[in-house]
């Protein structure tokens, strides 16, 4: 291992920089701080999922949880560890030894790993959080940077909400934990209050009076409570910062975070005033921001930047004649630059199997033997029921598969009696560990009869805390995906269902969201983490 003092630190991401000092590395924390955001946990094949498809688009760092916080965390990251290979997997720990010791035993499975670890550095923090003296957070941070590198080649330091910390404190503090042993700084706006010409003179500051700082890549964590998340990272970068944190679609506490789309297309689109480059593959964004919104059942706006249904439609009688006659006139990037393709019937009812497999390929997806089965006879039994087959109604069929693998519960059959004159009844059948179960319920209408039989097959108390319908496309035989979110004894689940039926769709949301909180109550523990200092940055 390398000397921990006055050494450049070689790790992968120092070397991007090196070799390119205009390449900006992406940090993506979805699977951290964006799982923080209320109701948006995700079990281990989730995570797994996303991990998977952050490393196929070329993300640099993935940070894959917090491993202290939970036996589940911990698998999480070791998990994601052992199966990242081209990306660098970070683990997030407090400034001490237990935290930073259970980080690295998550991450030892690593390719490329990282320990990120922070304190905070503000006087209202150090107060009232930490109820620390300012000499004492300067010896834990030269104390916890320097246990974690004598682990790891590659450390993260973050001295949490930087942008309220004084100027000659936070000067000194990044200039000791680029001395114990951190080669990448990260300036977090943990409470997003910062605007974009004040944080680019905070880098610029920091570049100018630590002494040190070139032994070390900048980088910027962004919170959005102001809705400046992605200005001032570009703020940031534009004065020297070369790497960004963020999350796919924006997802995290409170606001959310910087969104990865946006400042990758932002980078991508402005390189006259900002010629920098990230080594993300832009045309996975969409891809990657329905997976993720899938999984936590957090919709993406119809009018969110570049990921929204409304990025790229042109509604106006003036911008459609400008369109035709040249897509540049209202359009600064090309839906195909972010993965969106245009609905084209591609399929239908006498498609095959090869036919069936050559679409899923050019749309980027490759699927087992026992999951295609299941995919293809769903695929078959929709273009029975609905006239024109979209791409969009393909990935909604296979995102429904993805999450009911290996279920308890499975959905077999559904009969309702609906209308205006009741009462509204559900007939339903399930199959329990293998046993066919049958019950028929009424409620107040279909959706709440429907719920009280799954409920009389699967007695439990979870609260319903989200049911949202949404369609795949247009028309009125369009295929519904819904979202339902479980809550019990403070541990939220979602559940995802797709089919062209919207009650079959809710007991498959419903059902999956059960069978997600099956498997939290047979792992559930006690929670390692001391809540009276939460995760933050």
């Amino acid at each position: 291992m390398t000397s921990k003092t006055g050494t450049t630190h070689a790790h992968a991401e120092r070397a991007k920089v090196e070799a390119d000092p205009n390449r900006v590395i992406v940090f993506d924390t979805t699977l951290r701080d964006g799982e923080q955001s209320p109701g948006c946990s995700m079990n281990l094949e989730e995570k797994l999922s996303v991990a998977t498809q952050l490393e196929a688009m070329g993300v640099d760092v993935i940070e894959a949880g917090f491993p202290i916080a939970s036996n589940g965390d911990f698998e999480a990251v070791r998990e994601i560890a052992k199966t990242v290979k081209t990306a660098t997997v970070a683990g997030l720990s407090r400034a001490s030894r237990k935290d930073i010791d259970r980080a690295w035993e998550a991450l030892k499975p690593a390719a490329s790993p990282r320990i990120h670890t922070f304190i905070s550095t503000s006087p209202l923090h150090m107060k009232h959080k930490l109820q620390m003296e300012p000499e004492d957070v300067v010896q834990a941070i030269a104390d916890s940077v320097g246990h974690a590198r004598n682990l790891c080649d590659n450390v993260e330091w973050s001295p949490e909400d930087a942008t309220r910390t004084d100027h000659d404190f936070l000067c000194r503090v990044v200039e000791t934990a680029i001395r114990a042993g951190a080669g990448t700084i990260n300036i977090a706006d943990t409470v997003g209050y910062t605007i974009p010409g004040e944080f680019a003179d905070l880098i610029a500051l920091l570049r100018n009076r630590v002494p040190n700082i070139d032994e070390a890549i900048l980088s910027v964590h962004c919170h959005n409570d102001l809705g400046l998340a992605v200005a001032n990272s570009l703020a940031a970068v534009q004065a020297g910062a070369r790497q960004v944190e963020c999350t796919v679609n924006g997802i995290g506490e409170r606001a959310g975070n910087c969104a990865m789309e946006e400042v990758v297309m932002a980078l991508r689109t402005r390189q006259d005033s900002m010629p920098y480059g990230t080594g993300v593959d832009s045309t996975q964004i969409t891809r990657a921001s329905r997976l993720v919104s899938g999984i936590t059942g957090f919709a993406v706006q119809p009018n969110k930047a570049i990921v929204g249904a409304n990025a790229f439609a042109h509604e106006s009688g003036i911008h459609q004649d400008g369109m035709l006659k040249n897509a540049q006139t209202y359009e600064i990037m090309t839906p195909e630059s972010v993965g969106l393709t245009k609905s084209n019937l591609v399929m239908g009812k006498h498609s095959g199997r090869h036919a069936f497999k050559t679409k899923l390929k050019e749309l980027g997806i490759d699927l087992s033997d026992n999951q295609l089965m299941d995919v293809f006879g769903r695929f078959k039994d929709l273009a029975d029921h609905k006239k024109d087959v979209y791409d969009e109604d393909i990935l909604a069929l296979v995102d429904d598969a993805a999450v009911r693998h290996n279920d308890h519960v499975q959905f077999v059959s559904l009969g309702v009696r609906c209308g205006s004159h009741g009462p509204q009844s559900a007939e339903l059948a399930l199959t329990v560990e293998g046993e066919s179960r049958h019950a028929t319920a009424q409620g107040n209408g279909p959706v709440d009869a429907l719920f009280a039989a799954i409920r009389a097959i699967v007695p439990h108390e979870a609260k319903l805390q989200l049911y949202q319908v949404h369609a795949v496309t247009g028309g009125t035989d369009a295929q519904a995906q819904v979202t339902v979110r479980l809550e019990e004894n403070g541990k939220t689940v979602n559940g995802q269902g797709a089919d062209y039926d919207t009650l079959v769709a809710s007991a498959r949301a419903y059902v999956n969201a059960l069978n997600k909180l099956l498997v939290k109550r047979e792992r559930s523990a006690p929670d390692a983490l001391d809540r009276s200092a939460p995760a933050a940055e």
